[in-house]
């Protein structure tokens, strides 16, 4: 787990932050390197003064956060990594790191969220629902709270369907306590995911980030009963502006829970009665778990100038005008390389004409 601590060493040290990492990396490559050029932060757009609070790679909370992770059999994914989600890498701000215990499948994903104090026809109708979704092959996001989550997770386990936890905490920190045996169901049949190294505590700050993940790991997402302050809304705003569908349940007004999904609706989200509703807004019919969603593309030979756009992406978005004037090219001949980019899965088209990086050219 040796080639933990560099991570580490940078996701502890104080002011950084995912954004500031991920600069660090574009500028130096990788995390040793960037501490090795600890004077030169300002190359990347940082100060100089914050290498100094990089934590020694014998500090406890980077040796305890090593051994958590390696007892519990977990492993840090990066964003530059090729198993890195896909959808997840699409989104403004993206977490740098991942730490999963489990399996992350490349099968659709539905996120359910909703009020942590349920009525007993919200819980049930939540199982019902997840349970009939999971078994058509979508996997069942969540994150794992009291009420809703828990009752989403619990009928995707009930269906042998999959679900993945997005956790404010430490993946080896299980929150709330009495979801112990979920926690230990999910690892089995899906996987704990957390932006947060191991030991860190469910402090409030971290839900809302938390909430981000949920909705852009999904192609779409579900709400079932939330109060007017409920965090499930915030998760049904992220969706919106990361462009995924946004659907929720209706229920009766005279219910404290059903103002979050009937305001939801009056502001376009879909209403929601059953399972095969959600199954054809999110264009999935048929969909089996399990299934091989993309088949490998073959290589296509592209032109020298191919070189000069891919070294203008980055995992920063840059629209297309922006590159047609760093490559030179006419907009019609950037639309025909950015193509074959995308076929080939050197880079990843976003909303708005922008683009990224793909999978295939961040692979070592």
């Amino acid at each position: 787990m040796q080639h933990l601590v560099p991570w580490l060493r940078l996701q502890l040290t104080p002011g950084l932050g995912r954004v500031g990492m991920i600069r660090l990396i574009e500028r130096f490559k990788t995390p040793e390197q960037a501490i090795d050029n600890a004077g030169d932060w300002h190359l990347a757009g940082l100060r100089n003064g914050l290498a100094r609070a990089i934590p020694a790679s014998t500090d406890s909370n980077v040796h305890n956060a090593c051994e958590r992770l390696n007892e519990m059999q977990g492993r840090l994914l990066t964003i530059w990594d090729a198993d890195y989600p896909h959808r997840l890498r699409q989104i403004s701000d993206p977490p740098a790191l991942l730490y999963c215990c489990g399996e992350l499948l490349p099968a659709p994903a539905l996120a359910i969220v909703g009020t942590r104090h349920p009525t007993d026809f919200g819980r049930f109708f939540t199982r019902k629902l997840a349970g009939e979704i999971a078994a058509a092959g979508i996997v069942i996001v969540s994150g794992m709270a009291r009420g809703i989550d828990s009752a989403a997770h619990f009928g995707a386990l009930d269906a042998a369907g999959k679900t993945v936890a997005v956790l404010g905490c430490g993946i080896d920190r299980i929150y709330p306590p009495e979801n112990t045996g979920l926690y230990r169901q999910i690892v089995d049949n899906g996987a704990l995911l957390s932006e947060y190294p191991p030991g860190s505590d469910p402090l409030p700050g971290h839900f809302p980030g938390r909430n981000r993940i949920i909705s852009a790991l999904s192609l779409g997402t579900l709400v079932i009963e939330a109060c007017r302050d409920s965090g499930s809304l915030i998760t049904a705003e992220f969706a919106l502006e990361q462009g995924r569908d946004v659907m929720a349940v209706p229920g009766g007004v005279d219910r404290p829970t059903s103002y979050g999904p009937n305001l939801l609706i009056k502001q376009g989200a879909h209403p929601i009665t059953e399972a095969e509703e959600v199954i054809q807004i999110l264009g999935l019919s048929g969909c089996q778990a399990g299934c091989k969603v993309d088949a490998e593309t073959d290589v296509i030979d592209l032109p020298e100038s191919a070189g000069r756009v891919l070294s203008a992406l980055g995992l920063t978005p840059r629209h297309s005008d922006e590159l047609t004037l760093e490559s030179g090219l006419t907009p019609s001949e950037l639309s025909v390389i950015l193509l074959h980019l995308e076929l080939q899965g050197y880079a990843e088209k976003l909303p708005g004409g922008r683009y990224v990086r793909g999978r295939r050219a961040l692979q070592p």
